[in-house]
């Protein structure tokens, strides 16, 4: 009854295909540029397009389709989108930036002798421009009015 349910849920299947299908798109299209598949882009954060972006915009927008632009509901997600949008282009986006730079100084120390490990490296994919954002909204919009139109 639960999975039978939950898979009917156009709210839940809208964010969750938003995600999926920014996660191909983020791993096809590092692959375009750097000409090398790495499997961590498939489930990665930071990159183009946004998968954070798409799946709040695709639960926002399915959310909006199913209980209408005035309830509460659609206040919380359209809420909930915007702070997480807002932290993808703000604080996670400055880690990444931080990561980058800590990381050549870790470069520095190796160069020295130091016996730093490689799973020492900190992670610089995890935050967004605000283009990757917007992108990424994009994508969730269409990919839950796709995933509504369908569904019903």
């Amino acid at each position: 009854m639960f999975w039978q349910e939950l898979i009917n849920n156009t709210i839940f299947i809208s964010a969750i295909s938003g995600w999926c299908v920014a996660q191909v798109l983020k791993t096809i299209i590092h692959i375009i540029f750097t000409k090398s598949f790495v499997p961590e882009r498939l489930v990665g954060s930071g990159g183009m397009p946004s998968s954070h972006s798409a799946t709040v915009c695709a639960l926002a927008t399915a959310v909006c389709y199913e209980c209408g632009p005035g309830g509460f509901e659609f206040a919380i997600a359209i809420i909930f989108a915007i702070i997480v949008m807002h932290d993808a282009i703000g604080v996670r986006r400055e880690t990444g930036i931080q990561a980058k730079v800590l990381n050549e100084m870790i470069k520095l120390f190796e160069d020295m002798g130091s016996d730093m490990e490689p799973q020492d490296k900190l992670k610089e994919f995890v935050g967004h421009t605000p283009f990757q954002v917007l992108i990424g909204s994009i994508l969730g919009i269409g990919m839950a009015l796709l995933v509504c139109t369908l569904m019903h």
